[in-house]
């Protein structure tokens, strides 16, 4: 039957499950240590993109990208890692009126640079800093984008809580497509918006990354 064709968009969307679900598995097991979560999250987006495109094989995708993202992306979960903590630690214990708007105001700042932060590290070379002034500039200037991983992340986060109270028996699959079946979705959004700068990287233009960095070599050459 045609829709049972290896090229058919079934077969297709079922293969990409399949590798988002080793994607979140391979993510867990190397986020044990917790300071390693970073790295996970990073070679999660190399890995989905990849797999999406068909390029090469998930496990072998999935740990070059860990080691090669292990460093910024360590450092990088240095800061939003306790800063989450923190934040989900405050609207738990300090239901305090007056602190409603900062905590509005962290936690709108800390989700914005969470979705981008780790496809930017896995996606362009460059350094900690500017990777992270990255995040926000692409989270505010794509703001539709980053509602629409938003978006993707709570209908999860909401379909775990109402089997958590309704359905726990759907709790384990729940668990198993986590995170990284979101990333996978979060792929085609973040490479319409990246199109633009890999494409000219690609075909003799600019650097992709430099252009992140400020567009300075392409300055010059102008």
């Amino acid at each position: 039957m045609h829709f049972l064709s290896p090229d058919s968009p079934f077969m297709r969307g079922l293969s990409n499950l399949i590798d988002a679900i080793w994607i979140n598995i391979l993510m867990l097991v190397t986020s044990i240590p917790v300071i390693t979560m970073g790295a996970a999250l990073a070679a999660g987006h190399d890995a989905a993109r990849r797999s999406i495109l068909g390029e090469g094989h998930v496990t072998v995708n999935y740990f070059r990208a860990f080691k090669s993202n292990f460093p910024k992306s360590t450092l990088a979960w240095l800061i939003f890692g306790p800063i989450g903590a923190g934040l989900v630690a405050s609207w738990i214990f300090l239901q305090i009126t007056p602190l409603l708007i900062p905590k509005f105001a962290f936690t709108i700042l800390w989700v914005i640079g969470f979705e981008w932060v780790w496809a930017l590290q896995a996606r362009f070379e460059n350094g900690f800093g500017r990777t992270l002034a990255n995040a926000y500039i692409f989270g505010i200037s794509h703001i539709g984008t980053t509602l629409g991983m938003v978006a993707i992340d709570a209908v999860y986060i909401a379909l775990i809580a109402a089997c958590w109270r309704y359905m726990p028996q759907g709790l384990f699959l729940l668990l198993l497509m986590g995170y990284g079946t979101c990333v996978t979705l979060h792929i085609p959004l973040l490479e319409r918006v990246f199109a633009p700068y890999t494409k000219s990287a690609q075909s003799g233009g600019h650097d992709d990354a430099d252009w992140l960095n400020g567009g300075a070599k392409a300055a010059q050459e102008a």
